[in-house]
C-alpha cells in the first residue's frame, strides 16, 4: 500500500469513526417544532449578540427551532447547537472572542459544535459546570482557542462521549485530574496543538475510548507499564509527531495488531519492535529509533535526544569521529599562506592610508582656494572632465561599514536541542517559508511561548547576514522592530535566531486575504487599520534613518517584511540587509576617498539608493 493511499484511508476512516461516535442518540436534529422554553430563548439571543451572528442566519422575530441555522430542538427545548459554517457581522469580526455564556441557559443541550468558527481566547473555567449535564458531544476544533485547559472546564461533563479540540493553539499540560472522570468518552481528539508534558496514564484506562488522536503536539514520556492499555474496542490510535520515548510494551504491540489505524511515527521510541518494515496498511512506525525497522531516525539523532534528557538509550552508541593530526608539511604550507595574506593585506592598508592622507591634502588645498575665491567674489570653476552633476552623484552614498555583533547584549542564548524540540526537529509541518536569509519555522518553547525560529544553513547565500540583525538589535530594542528573543550560535555551520510569534502574519497576506475565504480568527483590514499600519512603517523607518547612530537603511521594505501583531501594530522584519548610511556630518576620510573614486568609475553603493 502506498503512503498516499494509506493517508487517504486514514483520513476517511477517522472521519467515519468520529461521525459514528456522534451519531448515537440523534444529537444533531433537524429543525422543526416550536421553542417553548423562555430560558432557551434568552440563551440563544445572548449567543446571537456575543458571537455577532448575522440576521440572515438567525433572523429576529422568527422561531429559532424553525428558522435559525444550526439549532435543533426536541419537545420545545434546544438539544443541539452548531455555529460551524456561520459568519459574524462585519462589526463583530473586528473583535472576535470566546464568549459563549448563553450556553448556560440551554439546560437540555446534548451537542455543541463550533468547528472552524473563530473563538480566539482561552477556554472559560466555568465551561464544565455551566454546560448542561446532558451534553454528549463538544466540538471546538480549529477555533483559534489558546492557553491551557482549566481542570474545572471538564468537570461535570460525565456524559460526554466526543471531545474534539484539534487544530487550536492550546498549550500547557493536559488536566490529569479531569480526564479520568470522562468515563463515557469514546472519541478524544487533541491533535495539532502545543500541549506539553506527559499524556496522563488514566487516558489509557478510559473504558469506552475507541478513537485517540494526540498527534502533532509536544507531548513526551514513555508508554505506561504493561498493565495499562486502551480497551479492546479501540479503533484509532495516533501518537505521531510528539516526543514519546522508550520501548513499546507487549500490550501495545497486541493493540496495534487489532486496531484499524495506528500511527506512532515521528517520535523517539527505541528498542526492537518485532516487525520487518516501517509499517504498512493500518500501522505506521516511521521516524523512530527502532533497531529492527526500516525508515528510522539516524543513530546520532536518537543518541543526542536521549543524552539531552539524561535517559538510557537502548541502541548502539556512536563515538565521535577522531580528528586526524595535521601533517608537518601541511601545517608549514598553512603558515606560509597566512604570512602571504598578512603581507599583502598590510601593503594594501599602507597604500590606502597614504592615498587617504594625499587626498586630505588635496581636498584641503582645493577647499582653501574655493574659500579664497568666494571671499574675493570669484566663482570657482569645476575641474576639467568632472561635471557638477557627476560630483553630486559621487557624494550620494557611502559603503556600509563592517558589521560586528555584540551577542552579549542581544536577547537570550538558547540551546540548539531546545530549539529542535520547539520546532519538532525542524519538521516540514512546522515550516513557514524558505526566506532569502534563512528558513522560518513555527515553534513553541517549553513554557508555551509561541516563537518563529530562523534557521541559517549553507543553503543561504550570505550566511553572515544574521550579524546585521544582531548588530542592529545591539544598538537597542525598538517597539516597531520584530521582537528578537534570542539566538543560538553554538554550531559553526548553522546559526539560529528566535523571534516572538506575531499573530496576524505579514502585510502581504493581510492585503490579499479574500473576505469570503477569511478565517474567522483573523481580522480584515479596514481604512483605520491601513492608516495605523502606514504610520507604523513610517515610525520604523524614521527610527532607522534618524535615531540610529549611524543612520541605517533597510533595503528590503516590502509587504512581506511588514509584520502585524494582534493589535495590528507594525513589527518591521527582514532585517538581514540593514546597513549603515553615513551623512555629511559622519563621513570619514576613507568614505570621502571612495566618493572620489565613485565619480571616476560611476560606482554607486546599493546601500545609499533612495527608498
Amino acid at each position: 500500500m502506498t503512503r498516499a493511499r494509506a493517508r487517504g484511508l486514514w483520513a476517511l476512516l477517522l472521519v467515519a469513526l468520529v461521525a459514528a461516535a456522534v451519531a448515537p442518540g440523534a444529537l444533531v436534529l433537524a429543525q422543526g417544532g416550536t421553542l417553548t422554553s423562555r430560558s432557551d430563548l434568552v440563551g440563544l439571543y445572548a449567543l446571537r449578540g456575543s458571537l455577532g451572528l448575522r440576521a440572515r442566519d438567525w433572523p429576529r422575530r422568527a422561531d429559532p427551532c424553525a428558522a435559525w441555522a444550526g439549532v435543533g430542538c426536541r419537545a420545545g427545548r434546544v438539544v443541539s447547537l452548531s455555529v460551524a459554517g456561520l459568519r459574524r457581522t462585519r462589526l463583530a469580526r473586528l473583535s472576535p472572542r470566546f464568549d459563549v455564556d448563553g450556553l448556560r441557559n440551554l439546560t437540555r443541550l446534548e451537542a455543541f459544535s463550533a468547528a472552524g468558527f473563530g473563538l480566539p481566547g482561552s477556554i472559560p473555567a466555568w465551561l464544565g459546570a455551566g454546560l448542561a449535564p446532558t451534553l454528549q458531544s463538544l466540538d471546538i476544533s480549529a477555533c483559534a482557542v489558546s492557553g491551557e485547559i482549566p481542570a474545572s472546564a471538564l468537570l461535570g461533563l460525565g456524559n460526554l462521549t466526543t471531545l474534539n479540540l484539534a487544530g487550536n493553539q492550546l498549550s500547557g499540560q493536559l488536566p490529569a485530574t479531569a480526564l479520568p472522570r470522562l468515563t463515557r468518552l469514546r472519541t478524544l481528539n487533541l491533535s495539532r496543538n502545543a500541549f506539553s508534558g506527559a499524556l496522563p496514564h488514566a487516558v489509557w484506562s478510559l473504558p469506552g475510548l475507541s478513537v485517540l488522536d494526540v498527534s502533532r503536539n509536544n507531548l513526551t514520556g514513555a508508554l505506561p507499564t504493561p498493565g495499562l492499555a486502551l480497551p479492546a474496542n479501540a479503533q484509532v490510535v495516533d501518537l505521531s509527531g510528539n516526543f514519546f520515548y522508550g520501548g513499546v510494551p507487549e500490550t501495545f504491540r497486541r493493540l496495534f495488531a487489532q486496531v484499524l489505524l495506528a500511527n506512532i511515527s515521528g517520535n523517539y521510541f527505541d528498542g526492537e519492535l518485532g516487525v520487518s518494515d516501517g509499517g504498512g496498511g493500518n500501522v505506521s512506525f516511521q521516524l523512530n529509533c527502532f533497531l529492527d525497522v526500516l525508515g528510522q531516525r539516524t543513530q546520532v539523532d536518537c543518541q543526542q535526544f536521549y543524552a539531552s534528557r539524561g535517559l538510557p538509550y537502548d541502541g548502539p552508541v556512536i563515538p565521535p569521529a577522531p580528528q586526524p593530526a595535521p601533517s608537518p608539511v601541511r601545517k608549514k604550507h598553512k603558515n606560509l599562506k597566512y604570512i602571504l595574506i598578512g603581507a599583502i593585506g598590510g601593503g594594501l592598508l599602507l597604500i590606502a592610508v597614504v592615498a587617504a592622507i594625499v587626498f586630505c591634502f588635496v581636498c584641503s588645498g582645493s577647499t582653501g582656494r574655493r574659500n579664497h575665491q568666494r571671499e574675493s567674489g570669484a566663482s570657482p570653476s569645476a575641474p576639467s572632465g568632472v561635471s557638477a552633476t557627476g560630483t553630486a552623484a559621487a557624494t550620494g552614498g557611502t559603503q556600509p561599514s563592517a558589521l560586528s555583533a555584540n551577542t552579549v547584549k542581544v536577547g537570550d542564548s538558547f540551546a540548539y536541542d531546545q530549539l529542535v524540540n520547539a520546532t519538532s526537529g525542524f519538521g516540514e509541518n512546522r515550516l513557514i517559508k524558505h526566506g532569502h536569509s534563512g528558513d522560518l519555522y513555527h515553534g513553541v518553547l517549553q513554557d508555551g511561548t509561541a516563537v518563529v525560529v530562523k534557521r541559517i544553513t549553507s543553503r543561504v547565500p550570505r550566511k553572515d547576514a544574521y550579524l546585521a540583525e544582531l548588530d542592529l538589535f545591539a544598538k537597542g530594542v525598538h517597539e516597531t522592530l520584530v521582537p528578537l528573543l534570542g539566538h543560538c550560535l553554538d554550531k559553526e555551520e548553522e546559526k539560529v535566531l528566535v523571534y516572538r510569534f506575531v499573530r496576524n502574519g505579514d502585510l502581504s497576506n493581510a492585503l490579499h486575504r479574500k473576505s469570503r475565504e477569511e478565517n474567522e480568527g483573523l481580522q480584515s483590514l479596514d481604512w483605520i487599520k491601513r492608516l495605523k499600519i502606514a504610520t507604523g512603517v513610517a515610525e520604523a523607518l524614521c527610527y532607522l534613518h534618524h535615531e540610529c547612530s549611524p543612520p541605517m537603511v533597510h533595503r528590503d521594505v516590502q509587504a512581506s517584511s511588514i509584520l502585524l501583531d494582534d493589535k495590528f501594530d507594525v513589527r518591521l522584519g527582514s532585517l538581514s540587509k540593514v546597513c549603515p548610511q553615513e551623512g555629511e556630518g559622519h563621513q570619514n576620510v576613507i568614505t570621502k576617498l571612495l566618493r572620489f573614486s565613485s565619480s571616476r568609475f560611476f560606482w554607486f553603493p546599493i546601500c545609499n539608493l533612495p527608498i
